[in-house]
């Protein structure tokens, strides 16, 4: 039988946010002071509690108290009150209305808050609002405290509960109990093995439908993160037997089969046999995208609204003349655009594609084209507005994407409510996924003309699918390749370097030169090191650069001693350090600061930001428990209120991985180039993270490394078929 203790939290002495084990000191009601170890959300010191668990002894730390369920008590004190209602956990109540509360309202407080909350206003400095504000956080705060003593024990940490929260509200629970499985489907970060260990806890059969079900969409799921559109059978069954841990004998393999047979019937997946050979199994999303963007492709390459051969010739001529710079690649690429429906115009660095797409805006204008102009990401769009004078949009907000009532998030763009534009340009176009591309080519009307301008040879998109590569590789679609690099190009080593890696060639590292640097060090810990002083001193004199909006590291990998976590905690401790009066805020463990470089980590729509955005943290108020990142949108700065339990999307961005660099220019980069990231060490990679600097870029390793990533000519797999149906559809 378990044991119940009640006593106030004298001292935390360990706490961990990711997986909310707490090490702490508890004194009994006796006296006696012990340690109790366990799963809790985030505590105060002096807290009240009454735990359930029993003893255990640990062979280094002695007698502990394990703790198996716990519940918060409401403090005995107006003291412990003041501090209960100051701990930050209750949005609108800092240090000083907690005093104002408790000294006006004593021991009563917490009661007139749950039953005449409308009293708060008698509080001096509590307005209508502000107590509007409290009590709506109050019920929340206990809703979220109902929400972990149901999850405690089931290994879900507080992040993830408070995202189970912000998805299903007050009926968390009752969502939880009715399918656990719908979690892994619902909300980001809480995967297949969290839902499956409540479920099972709960009762429900290993054969259960939805178990199995749920194995099959999370497995499908997880390809998609990592680029598939989708998994050939064979594979995708394999990857489901591991995760659910059961036997190949033909009684389970059976089961599976007619589990994803219900699937198919619910039109939540689609099979279809590739080529003659290989069975794929889609998720619907991606079969209807990957299908819908083939047609509609076709469509546009095929039906795109003919020019007549003088307004060709003229505008051709008058562009001709008023860009006597354009070469004849780029006037080439003019009378393409012209001519085609469905233009792909590709090209390394240096080699002239804002400047041609500068040329095709005057040039389509000149015939009375309305031309809309757009990227995948923020950072691009400005870019590329800065580059041609002309505004560019994200693809999000040239599609409009925003709520409406009864169909939450969506493109308001689309086949029933088309863009107004007779040609579309999209830049960077090797960072569109499937999905965005199939809802972009939805909402061009009839006749629209449709170019796209990227480096093909750049990593593919973090989405899954390969458009760009597959477009080309289809040959259903027109493509041109600029291949001329311009003499001031030709001048920069980091040009010149980029196109030998892209060549299989090692890049030139001791010419004389002001741009491009490789700095010979072999140990990853002193590599990360060296890393720190060119972003605390030696870039800055160098420059001058500012070592937060100029500077920018790239790795390729996360969890090694020159990887993006480790790296981060060195260049926050170098660039902004903590101070007394610089304000903090915690999450996972990592300290965010006033003044820290941050990134955002997934798509939030609601918000207008998306994975890849990097900005500063420019306030951080704990009473209201928010912190403000400033972005850098197209035309100006954006401010962006994040509320504490939503900091699981923002990360330390000092250094970030090189696929999180898409579609970015840096003045400059700092790379490390080590034997440690072999497994990483790719030509495409190494030649992404080079184009990423436009001043000055610094790899930091050895030769080695460099000649191996140059060698490995091995472009990532995806199980993709866009080409196979644009070839396909080409002949019908």
């Amino acid at each position: 039988m378990l044991e119940r203790i009640e006593g106030p939290l004298e001292k935390i002495r360990f706490y961990s946010e990711d997986s909310a084990y707490l090490v702490g000191s508890l004194r009994c009601r006796e006296g006696k002071v012990i340690t109790i170890v366990g799963h809790f959300p985030p505590m105060q010191e002096g807290e009240n509690l009454l735990i359930n668990g029993d003893w255990q002894t640990h062979p280094r730390y002695g007698k502990q108290f394990s703790v198996d369920q716990w519940e918060r008590l409401l403090p005995a004190t107006e003291k412990g009150l003041k501090k209960y209602l100051a701990s930050g956990l209750i949005k609108g109540i800092g240090p000083v209305t907690a005093e104002r509360i408790v000294d006006y309202f004593g021991l009563e407080a917490l009661d007139i808050m749950e039953d005449q909350p409308g009293r708060l206003q008698e509080v001096e400095g509590i307005g209508a609002r502000k107590a509007a504000d409290i009590l709506k956080s109050y019920r929340q705060y206990k809703d979220v405290q109902n929400v972990l003593v149901f999850l405690q024990g089931y290994g879900v940490s507080v992040s993830q509960a408070m995202r189970l929260y912000r998805r299903y509200g007050s009926q968390t629970i009752e969502q939880i109990k009715e399918n656990p499985y719908r979690m892994a489907e619902d909300v980001f970060g809480i995967g297949f093995k969290t839902a499956d260990k409540i479920a099972r806890r709960l009762g429900m059969p290993k054969d259960a439908p939805e178990r199995v079900q749920a194995s099959i969409t999370y497995t499908l799921s997880r390809a998609a993160e990592q680029g598939h559109v989708y998994l050939p059978r064979e594979q995708l069954f394999e990857k489901i037997k591991d995760l659910l841990d059961i036997s190949t004998d033909n009684l389970e393999q059976e089961y599976l089969e007619q589990q994803l047979r219900l699937l198919v019937e619910q039109r939540k997946l689609f099979c279809e046999t590739l080529d003659h050979k290989e069975e794929a199994v889609y998720y619907a999303p991606f079969y209807q995208a990957e299908k819908g963007s083939a047609g509609l492709l076709l469509q546009l390459s095929e039906k795109a609204q003919p020019y007549s051969p003088l307004e060709i010739e003229q505008a051709l001529a008058k562009a001709k003349h008023d860009n006597s710079h354009l070469t004849d690649e780029q006037l080439q690429v003019l009378h393409e655009a012209m001519h085609n429906g469905v233009l792909i115009v590709t090209g390394g660095p240096g080699t002239g594609k804002t400047t041609t797409i500068k040329a095709m805006l005057s040039t389509f204008k000149l015939i009375r084209q309305k031309v809309l102009l757009a990227a995948p990401t923020g950072r691009a769009a400005k870019r590329v507005t800065e580059a041609t004078g002309q505004e560019a949009f994200t693809i999000h907000r040239l599609l409009e994407y925003s709520y409406s009532e009864g169909e939450g998030f969506s493109f308001q763009r689309n086949e029933d409510n088309p863009v107004d534009a007779r040609v579309v340009i999209i830049d960077e176009a090797s960072m569109v996924d499937l999905l965005l591309m199939y809802n972009l080519v939805k909402a061009l009307p009839p006749g629209c003309r449709l170019i796209m301008v990227g480096d093909v040879d750049q990593l593919p998109a973090v989405g899954a699918g390969n458009v760009l590569r597959d477009l080309i590789g289809s040959g259903a679609v027109r493509c041109f390749r600029l291949g001329y690099i311009f003499r001031q190009a030709r001048e920069s080593l980091i040009v010149v370097n980029a196109h030998r890696v892209n060549q299989g060639e090692m890049p030139y590292l001791n010419v004389k030169n002001k741009d491009f640097f490789f700095m010979n060090e072999e140990d990853p810990e002193q590599a990360a090191e060296l890393i720190v002083q060119l972003c605390r001193e030696r870039l800055p004199n160098y420059g001058p650069f500012d070592p937060l909006m100029d500077l920018q590291v790239l790795t390729p990998m996360r969890k090694t001693a020159a990887g993006v976590e480790r790296l981060n905690t060195l260049l926050q401790q170098a660039l902004n350090p903590s101070a007394r009066d610089k304000i903090e805020a915690y999450s996972k463990g990592v300290a965010f600061r006033l003044g820290d470089k941050v990134m955002q980590i997934r798509n939030n729509y609601q918000k207008e930001v998306y994975n890849g955005d990097i900005g500063l943290i420019t306030a951080i108020d704990k009473e209201e428990a928010e912190l403000v990142v400033t972005f850098q949108d197209v035309l100006q700065p954006r401010p962006v209120v994040y509320d504490f339990t939503e900091l699981d999307e923002l990360v330390l961005s000092y250094a970030v991985s090189v696929h999180k660099s898409q579609g970015s220019e840096y003045p400059v980069i700092i790379m490390p180039v080590l034997t440690q990231h072999y497994i990483l060490l790719q030509r495409n990679l190494l030649y992404t993270g080079i184009t990423r600097a436009r001043k000055l870029a610094v790899l930091v390793g050895t030769k080695k490394a460099l000649a191996i990533a140059v060698r490995n000519k091995r472009a990532e797999e995806r199980y993709t078929y866009l080409d196979g149906r644009l070839k396909a559809g080409v002949g019908k």
